[in-house]
């Protein structure tokens, strides 16, 4: 699980592994009382952790001459003299989180105490490949450059993309609506540009992650995040853990044998279940239903406020496929909530619509929550993990795999 003020090992500054272990772990009790309690005082810090005022005074000495703490004040309002209080020093350490899609770029600058400093999205190159490594490589330079900083500042790239990340070869499989992006490695390309680490991960993973850091799964041990779009994905979250699979694709419900014939080789590529909820479909059902041509998802739910028939229809059809999909996945994880996202899922019509069908189709239906990120899931989630991995990296003995 992510948490900001967890640091899975030992602690010490990257230059400082030289450090005696108890030094190690003093520093490791000192950091977590500030990232838990902070601006906090030394002599809070002490009675917080057990060690020695002296212990105390030698380590906060040590950190705030690396840069990792710094002075936020003083205390008030108790007896005696005022003692220096400390924080994070948030902006020693940036990461960056890019979510690739197949129509926009975003991505996201933030800190060590999970703030986006910078932000931006832009229309994904329709070449793909590595004109998308050049695209992701000029946004990052473009926004470091916004906070005064570097790309050789960034201590780690978090990318969500859709798919399935093979890690033997850096490729990213299943991903048809992102072209070129598995041929080449995506993960080695970028890092050698901006001359760092990057993590790889699916982009609706991410999303459930961003729930579970500071979403509707924060207290949750079991539940789904399910995105629904111009494609169609799943993150899982079983026992407090995210769920991948054997080969990375767990989740991977545009597969599912719902909404057409499994059996014709077309639903291979895409999917069978996306190609039957996906923005193209649910504009395709609105136009068979009797909508305009050429329309967008924006003009369907205007009809839907409206109470045109055909875009009513639409919407029925849909959600009665998604219910249908949440009432297998229900059967198999048993999830105590489904959280949807994604231009379509996001939707108050569409999710209404799924509930009123669920209770008609499952004896057992879970509660549903619309993300409380919108489309920025994927951002938040990557932000955690990238959070993480810093602080582990910076105040601890070494990284723990996503």
């Amino acid at each position: 699980m992510i948490q900001e003020i967890e640091i899975q090992a030992m602690a010490t500054s990257a230059a400082s592994t030289t450090k005696p272990i108890a030094r190690k772990i003093s520093t490791n009790a000192a950091i977590r009382a500030v990232l838990a309690n902070g601006p906090i005082s030394r002599a809070d810090i002490a009675k917080l952790t057990g060690l020695s005022k002296q212990t105390v005074s030698e380590v906060v000495q040590d950190l705030v001459g690396d840069g990792w703490l710094r002075t936020s004040g003083r205390t008030d309002g108790r007896r005696g003299r005022s003692a220096v209080t400390y924080e994070l020093n948030a902006r020693a350490g940036i990461a960056a989180v890019i979510d690739l899609g197949g129509v926009e770029i975003a991505a996201a600058i933030g800190d060590l105490a999970g703030t986006i400093v910078a932000e931006a999205q832009a229309l994904a190159d329709p070449r793909g490949g590595t004109h998308l490594v050049d695209q992701c490589d000029a946004i990052l330079r473009g926004l470091t450059a916004e906070i005064g900083a570097r790309a050789g500042d960034l201590r780690l790239v978090v990318l969500g993309s859709p798919g399935v990340f093979d890690a033997a070869t850096g490729h990213i499989g299943a991903a048809p609506n992102v072209p070129g992006i598995d041929s080449i490695d995506m993960r080695l390309l970028l890092g050698e540009r901006l001359g760092t680490t990057v993590l790889i991960e699916n982009d609706v993973n991410l999303a459930a992650l961003g729930e579970q850091w500071r979403g509707h799964g924060t207290d949750v041990a079991n539940f789904a995040f399910i995105t629904l779009g111009t494609g169609i994905g799943m993150g899982i979250v079983a026992n407090g853990a995210l769920v991948r699979g054997a080969r990375g694709a767990a989740g991977e419900i545009a597969y599912l044998p719902i909404g057409g014939d499994p059996f014709d080789p077309r639903g291979f590529t895409s999917g069978t279940f996306e190609n039957a909820v996906g923005s193209v479909a649910f504009l395709r059902r609105y136009t068979g239903f009797g909508g305009p041509e050429g329309g967008a998802l924006k003009d369907l739910f205007s009809a839907i406020g409206m109470g045109e028939p055909s875009a009513t229809a639409a919407v029925e059809e849909t959600a009665r496929l998604v219910a249908l999909a949440i009432a297998a996945i229900g059967a198999t994880l048993d999830p105590q909530i489904v959280i949807l996202g994604g231009s379509i899922g996001a939707r108050p019509e569409l999710v209404d619509t799924i509930r009123r069908f669920l209770p008609r189709c499952t004896p057992y239906p879970p509660r549903l929550e619309i993300s409380r990120f919108g489309g920025r899931a994927a951002l938040i989630g990557g932000l955690g993990v990238a959070v993480r991995h810093m602080h582990e990296d910076l105040f601890g003995i070494g990284l723990k795999d996503l």
